[in-house]
């Protein structure tokens, strides 16, 4: 049970530390679409981050696969580069724009999962089951995630209800300033 709670304080500390702010902002880039009645869609779509995360954590840790970390630094930041430019281009078709980002939540999460990768291999013994730390990890890293989420949408209803700020200029605000912010890491990190 120590093993697990270690493992759990880990994932949480993983996306809600100051450290954290690439995926912070890869999840606020990804939920900036919805609206805070969408809550269901959203714990679906961080999930869906989570799972993608957790598989090539998973493979990582098990050696099957390694990426170098300057790539891997690399990437991390492009893929909230192109989920703020895809919010912001497609900005007039939401529905499309809500189905593109599980896909986004999915796959660019396997990308971030590399990003923990070399510490949880250094971390997680050879003799050592992966479960439990993954396991632990991941249930941290999902709570951390439902925290930043909540908050995001607490935000946004009091933007928007109490406010009156508009829908799309919300999500072209956003986009913008996450696409900014990220693009300016991206190309601090370019690995060539």
């Amino acid at each position: 049970m120590q093993d697990f709670l270690f493992y759990l304080n880990l994932g949480w500390q993983h996306i809600i530390s100051l450290d954290a702010l690439d995926h912070q902002l890869f999840v606020l880039a990804l939920i900036a679409v919805y609206s805070y009645s969408d809550w269901k869609k959203i714990l679906i779509l961080v999930t869906a981050f989570t799972i993608g995360h957790s598989i090539t954590l998973a493979l990582s840790i098990l050696d099957i696969f390694r990426v170098p970390s300057a790539w891997v630094e690399f990437l991390i930041p492009l893929t909230i580069v192109l989920t703020a430019l895809d919010n912001i281009l497609m900005k007039n078709k939401k529905q499309t724009l809500m189905r593109a980002n599980y896909y986004l939540a999915a796959v660019f999460g396997l990308i971030h999962g590399m990003g923990f990768a070399n510490t949880a291999r250094v971390m997680i013994a050879k003799s050592q089951s992966i479960a439990i730390p993954l396991l632990g990890f991941n249930i941290g890293l999902e709570l951390g995630q439902i925290v930043i989420v909540s908050g995001i949408l607490i935000l946004l209803f009091i933007l928007l209800k109490i406010f009156k700020v508009n829908k799309k200029d919300w999500v072209l605000f956003v986009s913008s300033g996450v696409f900014a912010l990220a693009l300016k890491m991206t190309l601090e990190r370019i690995p060539f």
